[in-house]
This record gives structure tokens, sequence and C-alpha cells, in this order.
């Protein structure tokens, strides 16, 4: 992340991706909001949501995943890079998910944010 001039940085757990962005936000120097176009979700939790009535409201970034990745702000023209240098080192997919912009220390989610299926690990008898 120092390598990428990362700004800030979390793990997404008990708060889900909305309640982790809006904590990062709230805690910038500057008044930046966090825009989010992307959501990556396990394959296949995206209709298990919708099937059971959206009860933890995955699609809207509130599900209280328990072992979730990290949100990491960096600068717009190294964050393409920095995915790739962490699937060529780590052999897992990283994803821009959304913009920084001047604002009001927030995170909001954009109506119909595109969902990202993460596939399970190749491993047998593994799912991360």
């Amino acid at each position: 992340m120092h390598k990428y001039n990362a700004h800030g940085a979390t793990d997404v757990t008990g708060f889900g991706l909305l309640g982790h962005a809006q904590n990062l936000a709230a805690n910038q120097k500057n008044e930046v909001a966090f825009v989010i176009h992307n959501l990556p979700i396990i394959a296949k939790m995206a209709a298990v949501a919708k099937a059971c009535g959206n009860m933890f409201q995955l699609g809207q970034g509130l599900s209280a995943e328990t072992s979730g990745g990290l949100l990491i702000a960096l600068p717009r023209e190294q964050a393409a890079a920095y995915c790739k240098d962490i699937e060529k080192q780590e052999g897992y997919q990283a994803w821009i998910i959304g913009i920084v912009e001047k604002g009001s220390r927030t995170a909001r989610i954009i109506d119909k944010p595109r969902i990202i299926e993460v596939p399970a690990k190749d491993k047998e008898g593994e799912l991360w």
C-alpha cells in the first residue's frame, strides 16, 4: 500500500462495505465523499440475498461480513497498477470499486451498482 501512496485503509468486517467506507470518509483530513460503483460479492450470494428478501441488505453494502477484504483509498492514477500488482504477487484479484470526490465526509453506493461475482478459491475444501 505504501508503494502506491495509499491515503487510508480499513478491513471490511462487521459494518459491511458501506459502513466501513462511511467510517473511513468521516476520518479523512479533507472533506471528501466515497462514491461506490461496484460491489464485490461472493459468487451466487446476490441471488441468495434476493431470495431471502434482502434481509441483510447485501446489495446496499450493509451486510455484516465477518471476513471481508480491505477497502483502500489510493490516488486515482495508481489504483489500477495496485490492483494488477496484488493479483500478480498474491494471486487474488482486486477491484476499483468507486471514486473519492469532494464532499461532506460520507459514503454512498450509486443506484444499481455493478455486482462483481467473486469466485471461490480453486483449492478443494476451501472457500477462501
